[in-house]
């Protein structure tokens, strides 16, 4: 993922108003890793399709799960990254989404809709950031007013009644208005799985995924495929993706003549990706067909004083964007647990050891996995496990989305202050109640800080805690499979996401609360090991009770405004304005006011702590919109894309 982040990335930086272009290029960036996965339902025990990404941006950031309404025709999709615009002509879809804090894009609530599914069944990963050559680059360059990763994943799900409908607009909008970043984005439905990739300004292939391969991309845009670009059934693409660059020179081609669309457009093989590099070796491990260290890579060091890891890879030669993995019987589990991968299985490649960079890395902030049963009926073929934290310590909890009209309220929204992100002292200052965006991430947090006295204790017990959760769906899905009426299967859909939300949530402050307990006491003779924990069993000691709650005939207490468990009654807090109303999106970004300030109506749970609201000096903010109008009309504005490798 590569974000252009117009408060957070130049409030990190520290670029003010002084700072032109050129001062921008010369300082080091944060280098980003996201992880894509696919697997065809011929390699899986249930016979169903799986993809999904790993977002990665940094250590502590909000992400909120919710649900964008329908909207009449004229409704108008923008960006806070570029000057795109697209007016819908019809009624929009409602759809579930996973985005970023308005605090953070100038009190926009429209930024990155990155996963989803609408309701008509269209689910959308967005996206995985690649990149291009120094020729593609010249001969057709990223365009300012182009879509981009802000507004994706928003206009598939908005727009599209099916998957391939999907791609046809995202190729028809980049072939009018262009990109402004290189991408890859999967657009599924309950028939088809395409895998879209933004080559360059305005060049782009889509290709419908088998259902007998496997792929995993970590920010690498020259991986290898072969494609028919004349089979319209399996392929689309822009008109001119080979004869551009063949008129241009630098069209490259196979040993049979076939056009190698990856490494026309995609960048060279060079050590500025060796974390990426490192990613996909680990994950090839992970799937069974490793790569020989000294034959297909090497291991090397990364000197560089901004480096993410000290160590990394570097592959002799190209590798393949889709393989066959050493086995065809991956389970929810499993895949799930993919995205936490941190090169246990590859000997001076593990992040744990070795100071490798991971695919469960520590700035994972999001990890969506869609499970899709092929030919299903759309409203309830895709389930959609979402966790709003870092994979390597976090549980997925299972959505019907395409049917969710309601989340569930321990869910914090965009409302609540993003102050907590900031927060250094975690095992003292805990966070608002009833957010299980904050409780997740605050868990992560501690077990990467104290690795070796939580670590183990605390993933066996999400583990169990997360294989109860996949067993009791499976007797919900039932249920949700016996339902004939969209009405009933909304009702049932909403009854499930809040029940399977409360318990986890229940289960990860218990656990939360025992592992700050554990750092206060200060006794580290042994590790931690959670009370829930059945150390024989490696299960829980005491249920959830998820699809009970979700199958009963009236709602198990859900109020409005949960309790928190275990946590003494707090005076009530003031009241919290209304959530403003979104702003039009305008041609260029939506200038901040003086000072912004997002409140909450959630209160702090230790010690009656305030939570104060998310606020910025207006007089940087200003400086720092200033700047960034300065840069983008001096074309600087890609300048600002946080680097991926």
């Amino acid at each position: 993922m590569s974000k252009t982040h117009p408060v957070n990335a130049l409030k990190k930086l520290g670029i003010g108003l002084a700072f032109g272009a050129a001062t921008i290029m010369s300082m080091p960036t944060s280098a980003l890793a996201c992880t894509q996965m696919y697997m065809g339902n011929k390699l899986t025990a249930d016979g169903d399709t799986y993809y999904g990404r790993a977002e990665d941006f940094d250590k502590r950031y909000l992400k909120h799960f919710g649900i964008e309404p329908s909207h009449g025709p004229g409704h108008t999709y923008g960006s806070d990254e570029s000057a795109f615009m697209y007016t819908s002509t019809k009624t929009t879809y409602r759809y579930t989404y996973v985005r970023d804090h308005p605090s953070q894009w100038h009190g926009r609530y429209d930024a990155y809709s990155e996963a989803g599914i609408n309701e008509k069944g269209v689910s959308c990963s967005a996206t995985l950031t690649t990149g291009m050559n120094a020729d593609a680059e010249a001969a057709d360059p990223l365009t300012k007013t182009g879509i981009g990763e802000y507004s994706y994943g928003s206009v598939i799900l908005g727009e599209s009644a099916n998957a391939r409908e999907g791609v046809e607009l995202l190729g028809k909008i980049i072939d009018e208005q262009g990109a402004c970043g290189n991408d890859q984005i999967i657009i599924a439905d309950s028939n088809e799985t395409w895998l879209f990739a933004a080559l360059s300004g305005h060049q782009w292939i889509a290709m419908r995924l088998t259902d007998d391969i496997a792929s995993l991309n970590p920010n690498i845009g020259n991986l290898n495929y072969k494609v028919d670009l004349t089979d319209t059934a399996n392929c689309l693409h822009s008109a001119t993706i080979e004869s551009m660059p063949k008129e241009n020179g630098f069209a490259k081609y196979f040993d049979d003549g076939q056009f190698d669309v990856a490494q026309t457009y995609g960048e060279a093989i060079s050590e500025k990706a060796m974390h990426s590099w490192a990613r996909y070796v680990q994950g090839r491990a992970y799937f069974g067909v490793p790569l020989t260290e000294g034959t297909d890579y090497e291991i090397v060091k990364d000197e560089r004083e901004d480096a993410r890891a000290t160590t990394g890879a570097l592959v002799s030669k190209a590798q393949p964007l889709f393989f066959q993995p050493g086995k065809s019987d991956w389970n929810t589990f499993e895949m799930i647990r993919a995205f936490g991968n941190r090169g246990e299985k590859v000997p001076g490649l593990n992040a744990n050891t070795d100071g490798a960079y991971a695919i469960g890395t520590e700035t994972n902030t999001e990890v969506n996995l869609f499970q899709i049963r092929q030919g299903m009926d759309p409203e309830i073929a895709t389930i959609q496990w979402e966790m709003l934290s870092r994979a390597a310590y976090s549980v997925a909890i299972p959505y019907y989305s395409a049917l969710l009209t309601e989340v569930s309220p321990y869910y914090s929204d965009q409302t609540v202050s993003f102050d907590h992100c900031e927060e250094e002292d975690i095992v003292n200052n805990e966070e608002p109640e009833n957010s299980i965006n904050y409780v997740l991430m605050d868990i992560s947090s501690l077990c990467f800080e104290h690795r070796e006295q939580l670590g183990t204790g605390v993933r066996a017990y999400l583990d169990a805690l997360q294989n109860e959760l996949i067993e009791q769906n499976l007797e919900v899905d039932k249920a949700m499979l016996a339902e004939t009426t969209t009405e009933g299967r909304t009702a049932l859909a909403n009854k499930a996401g809040n029940a399977a939300t409360k318990n986890t949530y229940v289960k990860c402050k218990a656990l939360l609360q025992e592992m700050r307990a554990y750092l206060k006491a200060e006794d580290f003779s042994k590790p931690f090991t959670p009370s829930d924990l059945n150390t024989e069993t490696n299960g829980l000691k005491v249920s959830i009770t998820y699809a009970k709650d979700a199958l009963a005939t009236e709602q198990p207490g859900t109020p409005d405004k949960p309790e928190q468990p275990g946590t003494p009654d707090k005076p009530e807090q003031p009241g919290t304005p209304e959530k403003p109303e979104q702003p039009g999106t305008p041609d260029k970004p939506t200038k901040p006011s003086t000072t912004t300030t997002v409140t909450t109506n959630k209160t702090n749970t230790k010690g009656n702590l305030p939570t104060t609201g998310d606020r910025f000096d207006g007089r940087m903010v200003a400086a720092f919109a200033a700047a960034g109008v300065v840069v983008i009309s001096a074309g600087g504005y890609f300048l600002y894309r946080r680097n991926k490798e």
